[in-house]
């Protein structure tokens, strides 16, 4: 019975793609993951993917799926607002580096005395996180085309 869920698991991940050459394709910025015995392909744009950890590296991170481009945060308290905290998810959603490829959404929870209650984000802090992301994304490509 625990054949079956392993040939399952095996099947999505060789749907995947991947690709055993080291090349990496400079449009989707597509790179691989290589462990022991494989290489495998982002389901993603690895620009948008590495610049959004790079980005976030100040987050605790809860889950980070770099198959279907899901990043999710723990809450977090900064030093200077104890009374307020942010949780903040990236959805990567292209391979290619695009702007309209990338999403970003904040969660914001204010104290009042013991318990923690929803509040409206600042519509700005996604936006100023998304345009971060993508500067360094754009500069993640740069580097990687002067480098070859």
């Amino acid at each position: 019975m625990r054949v079956l869920p392993a040939l399952l698991c095996a099947l999505v991940l060789a749907g995947c793609g991947s690709s055993n050459d080291g090349t990496r394709d400079m449009d989707t910025g597509t790179g691989g993951i290589v462990s022991a015995s494989t290489r495998m392909t982002l389901g993603v744009n690895s620009f948008l993917w590495h610049a959004s950890l790079d980005t976030l590296r100040f987050l605790p991170l809860v889950s980070a799926d770099p198959f279907g481009g899901v990043i999710i945060s723990e809450w977090y308290v900064a030093p200077g607002s104890p009374d307020e905290r942010l949780k903040v998810t990236v959805y990567i959603m292209d391979r290619t580096l695009r702007a309209d490829g990338l999403k970003v959404v904040v969660f914001r929870q204010v104290r009042n005395g013991t318990t923690w209650t929803e509040a409206q984000p600042s519509p700005d802090t996604a936006h100023k996180l998304e345009d971060s992301i993508l500067t360094r994304a754009r500069e993640l490509r740069l580097a990687s085309v002067t480098a070859n």
